[in-house]
């Protein structure tokens, strides 16, 4: 269990706070980051604000080619290609990573995809599963050798979306009926049960891992849904506007909260928990409403659960021998 508890700090940030208002005085030259998804929404934010912190920041992309246009121009960036739906993929671009030698100080899993058809990758695997979490689990496990210990961050974007639904162990690859929404929460789920463990497994060799909910942002991540559905969900007007503009955050306050569990000092020594507004969250309130975070998300036992079946689904577990 984290030894970290689950409560606001009062870290001096807040909901409006941008990516740069949390980086202010933190240096960052000579920190290697990676940032999967880092060359578009919150991202790219997050790899703009890294890098004029000084930091270098390794962005792989199912889209390498968009990605260099995106990133053309930002210095400290280097693109290299990762499928977070194909294992074959995650492998080679380890591979490749790790025979450059380099070691990692800051991993942020921030690709993602949200509320898609129904979709099999892989050996049958739901997409949203397998490429929120599966994928990033894998990586983060062979990468293992490269990040560095006493001191480096893993840092999991979740979504209050992770209320939707808790892991579905009879079926979590929704083999019987798919519900894009309940799958959705079930990744952001996993996304955070995943820090849970991982901190727990990795904070002896000086690695913390935190979860976080980024806040509502119009972003490409909306990639799947009609303009209907946004409509009807009351986010935007028919002519795509946002209905209430102070609901959604700017994509540079959306990084704000990555940037944060990665960088500030407020957290050093804490781990294994979820964040929201450039804070620890709350527990979810008993009353339903969606803040928080679900007692299910940060259940110790269910990480174990979710990272021993991870771990013989993509066939790795680079921290098994640290397991107490």
């Amino acid at each position: 269990m984290s030894d970290t508890a689950q409560h606001r700090i009062g870290s001096g940030f807040g909901a409006r706070s941008t990516a740069d208002d949390v980086l202010r005085g933190i240096d960052l030259t000579g920190r290697l980051a990676l940032v999967t998804g880092g060359y578009s929404g919150l991202g790219l934010e997050t790899t703009r604000a890294l890098v004029r912190a000084g930091a270098r920041v390794v962005v792989p992309a199912r889209r390498p080619d968009t990605a260099r246009e995106n990133l053309a121009g930002l210095p400290g960036t280097e693109v290299d290609e990762l499928d977070l739906g194909d294992l074959d993929s995650v492998r080679a671009f380890a591979e490749r990573f790790l025979a450059s030698g380099r070691n990692l100080d800051i991993v942020i899993g921030n690709a993602g995809i949200m509320a898609c058809p129904e979709t099999r990758v892989g050996p049958g695997w739901e997409a949203q599963f397998a490429t929120n979490h599966l994928g990033h689990f894998a990586l983060v496990n062979r990468l293992w050798p490269a990040i560095e210990p006493g001191g480096a961050r893993v840092v999991s974007v979740s979504s209050r979306g992770h209320h939707l639904s808790g892991i579905r162990w009879d079926d979590p690859h929704w083999q019987h009926g798919y519900d894009k929404w309940a799958a959705y929460g079930q990744a952001k789920t996993a996304n955070v049960l995943f820090a849970v463990q991982l901190d727990r497994l990795a904070r002896d060799r000086g690695v913390r891992a935190f979860a976080l909910h980024p806040g509502g942002i119009l972003t490409p991540l909306q990639r799947h849904l009609t303009r209907e559905e946004m409509v009807g969900l009351g986010w935007i007007d028919e002519d795509g506007n946002a209905l209430d503009p102070a609901a959604f955050k700017t994509p540079e306050q959306g990084a704000a909260t990555q940037v944060w569990a990665a960088t500030s000092p407020r957290l050093d020594g804490m781990g294994g928990v979820y964040l929201e507004d450039c804070d620890i969250a709350e527990p979810a309130p008993a009353d339903g409403a969606r803040s928080g975070v679900k007692d299910w998300a940060t259940d110790p036992e269910q990480a174990a659960r979710l990272w021993t079946l991870s771990a013989r689904a993509t066939g790795v577990d680079a921290l098994a021998t640290d397991k107490p």
